[in-house]
């Protein structure tokens, strides 16, 4: 894996090294081209990144408590990331945080990969189970949740790993901010609702493969959920921070 921005203070391999696969495969005159396209479009995708951390980040008060879920960070991606973009800005400036990190089951990603970006990158975080999250908040102890998603449908429901449906409605329940950073192209107008969006079922083997279970019981596994538009506080995306879906359609920041 790249080393995630900030840490080390060198530029991710993947460019280079994808660059290197492409020129082998395609010749020098159609894979240079294919090069430089590819890292244009790294270069948009890391603006975009940058600038949705800097319309997040104002968010992040010194001693905040954040909790995020599942991965939208470096490795999902481009250096900065969705969700994590506002954390590693604020850590820029020296803003005191702390963030909890959901091990976002059954796959993991958040004990896997997001806990290992952050903590790479010096900043303070500390790995929860998923249904921690809502003790918590309940003992005052989580002040903000910023998640990314994989599409917002055109009423601003939003799409995105199994659990976050869970947690935003414990963040609205404790009445905790809950924002959803991710790119403007993320925003699906073509989908009315989020019960419009088919949500994926995985095999049942990735609860099962790691944990005694009985073998003869049956299992739901689906990948994604649909969190209600109402249950957002905000969202966040490089062309500026939005309360609501009609605000982003509409352009009003």
């Amino acid at each position: 894996f790249p080393t995630p921005y900030p840490a080390a203070g060198r530029a991710p391999r993947g460019p280079q090294l994808g660059g290197a696969v492409v020129l082998s495969i395609c010749g020098p005159h159609l894979g240079g081209h294919l090069v430089e396209e590819a890292r244009t479009i790294h270069a948009e995708d890391a603006a975009m990144c940058r600038a949705i951390g800097r319309h997040g980040g104002h968010l992040i008060a010194p001693g905040a408590n954040l909790l995020t879920h599942c991965n939208a960070g470096a490795l999902a991606v481009s250096e900065l990331g969705t969700a994590t973009a506002p954390m590693y800005l604020a850590h820029e400036l020296g803003v005191p945080f702390h963030v909890f990190v959901d091990e976002t089951r059954p796959v993991l990603q958040g004990a896997r990969l997001t806990a290992w970006e952050l903590g790479a990158a010096g900043i303070d975080c500390t790995l929860i189970c998923d249904g921690a999250a809502a003790h918590l908040m309940g003992l005052d102890q989580v002040d903000l949740v910023i998640v990314g998603t994989d599409r917002v449908t055109a009423n601003g429901d939003v799409v995105n790993k199994i659990g976050t449906r869970a947690l935003a409605i414990a963040a609205h329940w404790h009445d905790v901010p809950f924002y959803v950073a991710c790119p403007a192209s993320t925003f699906d107008s073509a989908t009315p609702t989020g019960a419009d969006v088919a949500i994926e079922e995985r095999g049942g083997e990735e609860l099962t493969a790691s944990i005694p279970t009985p073998a003869e019981v049956r299992v739901r596994n689906p990948a994604f959920d649909v969190t209600p538009t109402e249950l957002v506080t905000g969202y966040i995306t490089e062309r500026g921070l939005f309360g609501d879906a009609t605000g982003f359609h509409q352009g009003r920041v």
